[in-house]
């Protein structure tokens, strides 16, 4: 071979292994920036998983809260309305530990001839104190049951005698009251003792 053909031979060989180093280090830097991609995808995905995780355990959180915050509310409530209960209770049992002293002055008052022989200023200082009491009363919701001429009600009277009655629309009517009933804010805490119309008919 001549020498001018082994130099362009030699050439050759020369370029090509150049084009050959370049395509490689083509070749690794596309695989270089394929696994870069990958790893930015997988990064990515990873961030979103977790995300996906921080939100599930932040609703789980707030739901807590939210139903913690809704067992406090009404455990106050309920804790109010056992409060409000009590009292009732309380003011209930003093009411009717006090109403007895009102019967006692009606009967006093229902009797007018003796009534009318007591002293006139003792008579008056004593129509005042039942007053007083009675608005006292009233103004913690206490109000006497008005019941005569009234449909006789179970719930509201106790009935303790009937009376013959000619008139048919007085019959299971309350005639007249023994002794004064009471409610408490619209409930009875103690039922009217009442006589009762009966029409038997002529």
């Amino acid at each position: 071979m001549s020498e001018k053909n082994q130099n362009k031979k030699e050439e050759n060989e020369l370029f090509d292994s150049e084009h050959e180093d370049i395509f490689l280090d083509t070749i690794n830097g596309l695989d270089d920036s394929v696994v870069a991609e990958e790893n930015q995808i997988n990064t990515i995905k990873k961030l979103r998983e977790k995300l996906k995780a921080t939100e599930l355990e932040k609703q789980e959180y707030l739901s807590g809260w939210q139903r913690a915050k809704a067992d406090f509310v009404n455990l106050r409530k309920q804790d109010e309305e056992d409060k409000q209960r009590t009292l009732k209770f309380a003011k209930e049992s003093l009411i009717l530990d006090i109403i007895p002293t009102l019967d006692s002055f009606e009967l006093a008052f229902g009797n007018k001839d003796s009534w009318e022989k007591v002293d006139k200023e003792w008579r008056q200082g004593m129509e005042s104190l039942y007053q007083k009491l009675t608005n006292t009363l009233n103004y913690h919701g206490v109000s006497k049951n008005d019941s005569v001429g009234k449909k006789f009600d179970p719930n509201r009277h106790e009935a303790m005698q009937t009376v013959a009655v000619n008139e048919k629309e007085k019959d299971n009517v309350v005639i007249s009251v023994l002794q004064a009933g009471y409610e408490l804010e619209g409930k009875v805490i103690r039922p009217a003792r009442v006589v009762v119309g009966e029409y038997r008919g002529k």
